[in-house]
């Protein structure tokens, strides 16, 4: 610290007062027996001091009494009078008062009566208290010469000389009038001052006075004051510590005539050194400007505060005090007592300081006169500005849900002031009232430390899901400070973050009626934040409609009649139908299955009715263990004898019992007639399929054999059989890439190439195009992709085998069903597969960023299924997750041969590296 700060700080407190925090009472007048004050006489100095408890909420004003004067002290006159003033943040003040100040009472050299007055202003000029101090100091020991370096001003006094009676000089060789003239007041015997800067500058008193020095005889001694920084001081280096000096030769009169002195003070203003513990005060051993010639050391004292302290004293607060040729060292620990730490928020971020006020007293005697020096420094210290992260501790304990944190440690003098969440900013108070708990907690070395504590459930705590039952909690926090009492503000960041397997998933149950399946949905902890998949097809608005869905916060109902599309069957016989209603709870995001149903039900269906004419109607029904099955290629035996009416789920079949191959036996009094529905080859031998069993239904009739019955008929031969005519066209194929799992948007060729995330799902749909013929299907046969547009290219990939999802691959590939829509005519034209995005790679390098998929498409006459190709589709709907990158080249080409087969390409896809 330099001087300049001292002058500041005096400037701050003692010209304008002290404005501390909290009210005071009304005027009064007090001795200094009042509490909070207390002085004491150390050496050449009086020092009083004043607890902060007393100025706080004040500004402080002093008076120097001078008898039955009172006199301001402002800054200037402070410092050429010889009275300083130290103050802390919180209004612990001292004030000293040299013993050769102006307003002091001397008597003989050896008494001083110091007297002050403090006034305490709060708001108001009539808002005052007064406290009167006076204190008595006795001190005879003065040096040859001494000297004082307080903080604002440097003063030196030295003994005067006392004349041999026989000595005769200039100085006696003045007139008889003015020996007989009464000598000047010891005050008004200085009568000229030359300065040294080091150029020669001479002042009378008056002068010098107005420039803001001050001199003066007392009974035995020339005294003489100067503030820092002025015209007639200089620096000089000592020893490498920058000192401020004062040089001056007085002329004053004594009863024995004119006499001259040389004075001279020399006040260090650097030699401070700073280590992460201990400050070092570096002070010339040899104090060149005071002396010349040898000398020793006779007394060496360190001091704080300006109180001297002993060996004990110093050995107990860790205090050093040495020496070495050149420097005087005091050496002190970091926060010691005796000094204090103090905060501070520069750009917005925490500092502390740590100021201490150390004082040297020294006594030197030269060795030729024998004559002695005192030199008594007091030299406030404050560290420079030392960052300090403020750190936290994370107290969470996730089953409690409450977050936990501790945030410290700062000094005394730091206010919490508010908190920033992600909602925005409150004050402490504001966090208490909506429960979160802030607290302050206060340690026996001063510092304190504040916690919060907030619930997971808080809408200002942040969550996500990296499992299906866990919930990671984030809490950012701002921590918004003030430093006291000047109110400079910082703040400091945390982020907390716990995780808690604590999600409860939504559930599903589900009932029947004759009719219909009930669906109850009950949400779990996160609400109704799934999408709802019922026979894997999303529950759009419209279908909601459809499905009458009913919502509150906690539950949602469907009610699904067992004949909607989303429904399969899986078994029926004469009289019911046994379907199952399949439901998904899912997360789009995550691609994570959160609940499922599979619920299946019995429901009344009568599929055979035996008219008394010999009229049989009979209904098949395509049941889910034979997934490929066309209804509109059953027969009855006699294979002529095809449906009336069919779509993708049932065929109606009505015939006679005396034919279509219907048999007939007698049991008892009862005829049993009998047929057989079924996939039959040319050959009348039933079909089978390597992928799907054999499809047999077996219809039948009981007639009472003694029951008689009227049938008319008419057996008039029809004149003409209707007849389809023979066309001849081009049936076209195309494949698209969808945006999305709902095939409703498509990438058009502009949009080409596509660019895609590795693994992210690739949705193709192939569809034969300008066909309404709902005899014909579609077939995916192979499916492969290319590193090139050339279809046969090499290297290449399957991605579906002889109709079905290459086996060898850990990304199995999905087939989504397609239902009739606005869009869909005839679902069997139509065929949609979804793969993940892949690259080629080889010896773990990438060989290129993109791919080009192809397939191998057959149109298939469903009346006629004589080629084994024709079989239908190998679909396994459902949800797969991802495996490793593949790594697998071609293993064949494709055959190219067939007619009825079409061949289409989409791509380039390129792989975005994230």
């Amino acid at each position: 610290m330099t001087r300049l700060n001292n002058f500041l700080l005096w400037d701050f407190t003692m010209a304008a007062l002290i404005i501390l925090a909290q009210a005071r009472p009304s005027m009064k007048t007090n001795s200094q027996s009042s509490s909070g004050l207390r002085s004491d006489c150390v050496g050449n100095l009086m020092r009083l001091s004043l607890d902060g408890a007393l100025a706080v909420g004040n500004q402080l004003e002093v008076d120097a009494v001078n008898g039955t004067q009172h006199i301001a002290l402002t800054p200037s006159l402070a410092a050429q009078c010889g009275y300083s003033m130290e103050s802390d943040p919180w209004g612990n003040t001292r004030i000293y008062t040299s013993l050769m100040g102006c307003y002091v009472e001397n008597q003989k050299d050896t008494t001083f009566n110091v007297g002050m007055r403090l006034r305490l202003y709060n708001q108001s000029p009539s808002d005052m208290s007064s406290h009167d101090v006076t204190q008595t100091c006795s001190y005879s020991r003065w040096a040859s010469r001494e000297v004082i370096c307080d903080r604002n001003y440097m003063e030196v006094s030295t003994r005067m000389a006392t004349p041999e009676p026989e000595a005769k000089g200039q100085a006696q060789d003045v007139n008889e009038d003015s020996k007989n003239n009464a000598v000047q007041s010891a005050s008004d015997g200085i009568w000229k001052m030359t300065f040294f800067t080091p150029e020669p500058v001479s002042m009378v008193l008056r002068e010098a006075t107005q420039s803001g020095y001050a001199a003066k005889l007392t009974p035995t001694r020339v005294v003489v004051r100067s503030p820092y920084n002025t015209a007639e001081t200089y620096t000089e280096d000592v020893a490498g510590v920058s000192m401020e000096v004062f040089r001056v030769t007085a002329y004053y009169n004594t009863p024995h005539g004119l006499n001259v002195v040389n004075l001279a003070a020399a006040c260090p203003t650097s030699g401070i050194l700073f280590t992460e513990d201990t400050v070092s005060w570096y002070v010339p051993r040899r104090v060149t400007p005071l002396m010349d010639g040898s000398f020793k050391i006779v007394e060496l004292h360190m001091g704080i505060n300006g109180q001297r302290l002993d060996k004990s004293q110093m050995a107990t607060r860790g205090y050093t005090l040495s020496q070495t040729d050149f420097h005087i060292i005091t050496e002190i620990p970091l926060g010691s007592p005796d000094g204090y730490y103090k905060s501070h928020a520069p750009d917005y971020q925490y500092h502390i300081t740590y100021s201490v006020e150390p004082m040297l007293d020294v006594l030197w005697r030269a060795d030729d006169t024998q004559d002695d020096t005192r030199y008594k420094i007091l030299f406030p210290i404050t560290t420079p500005l030392m960052p300090r992260l403020p750190h936290f501790n994370d107290d969470t304990i996730a089953q409690s849900r409450m977050f936990s944190v501790l945030l410290g440690t700062f000094l005394q003098d730091v206010e919490l002031k508010n908190i920033t969440f992600s909602t925005g900013v409150l004050t402490v108070e504001d966090c208490n009232a909506r429960g979160f708990v802030v607290q302050q907690h206060s340690f026996p070395n001063g510092s304190k430390s504040f916690s919060l504590q907030v619930p997971f459930d808080a809408d200002v705590v942040l969550k996500h899901n990296p499992e299906k039952l866990v919930t990671v909690y984030f809490l950012p926090l701002v921590f918004g400070f003030l430093v006291q009492p000047e109110e400079t503000p910082f703040a400091h960041p945390v982020d907390l973050e716990a995780s808690l397997q604590d999600v409860v998933l939504p559930f599903l149950t589900g009932t029947c009626d004759e009719k219909n399946f009930h669906i109850v949905v009950t949400y779990g902890s996160q609400g109704s934040s799934f999408q709802t998949l019922v026979g894997y097809q999303q529950l759009t608005p419209d279908l909601a409609v459809f499905y009458n869905l009913r919502s509150n916060k906690t539950h949602k109902s469907l009610v699904v009649p067992y004949m909607a599309k989303d429904v399969a069957f899986e078994l029926f016989t004469s009289d019911s139908l046994r379907a199952r209603l399949d439901v998904i709870l899912w997360d789009p995001v995550n691609e994570w299955t959160l609940g499922d149903l599979y619920l299946s039900c019995s429901f009344p269906l009568i599929t055979t009715i035996c008219y008394p004419n010999g009229t049989v109607t009979a209904v098949a029904v395509k049941v889910e263990s034979v997934p490929n099955l066309s209804p509109s290629a059953l027969t009855l035996k006699d294979q002529s004898c095809t449906p009336v009416f069919s779509d993708d789920r049932f065929a109606h079949f009505t015939f006679s019992v005396d034919s279509c191959g219907t048999t007939r036996m007698f049991f008892g009094h009862h005829m049993l007639y009998e047929n057989e529905i079924g996939l039959y080859y040319g050959n009348g031998a039933a079909y089978t399929s390597p992928v799907d069993p054999d499809y047999r239904q077996t219809v039948s009739c009981y007639y009472v054999v003694n029951d008689t019955k009227t049938i008319a008929f008419n057996s008039k031969p029809i004149g003409k059989e209707p007849v389809a005519e023979i066309g001849l066209g081009q049936l076209m194929v195309q494949m698209r890439l969808a945006e999305d799992s709902f095939y409703e948007l498509f990438f058009q060729a502009e949009d080409y190439p596509v660019i895609k995330y590795l693994r992210q799902p690739l949705y193709f749909e192939v569809e034969l195009v300008h066909s309404t013929d709902p005899q014909l299907e579609l077939i995916l046969e192979n499916c492969w992709a290319t590193l090139h547009e050339d279809r046969t290219s090499l290297p290449s990939w399957d991605i579906i085998v002889d109709s079905c999802g290459n086996q060898d691959d850990s990304y199995v590939t999905i087939f989504h069903p397609v239902v009739s829509d606005a869009r869909v005519v005839v679902p069997s034209h139509v065929k949609r597969f979804s793969t993940k995005m892949f690259t080629f790679v080889q010896d773990d390098e990438v060989l290129k960023d993109e791919i080009y998929v192809h397939c191998d498409a057959l149109i298939c006459d469903t009346s006629n299924q004589a080629d084994g190709a024709c079989r239908g589709q190998c679909a396994h709907p459902g949800m797969n997750p991802s495996g490793h990158q593949r790594v697998k080249v071609k293993r064949e080409q494709r055959r190219t041969d067939l007619s009825h087969q079409r061949q289409i390409s989409s791509g380039p896809i390129y792989l975005l590296t994230p």
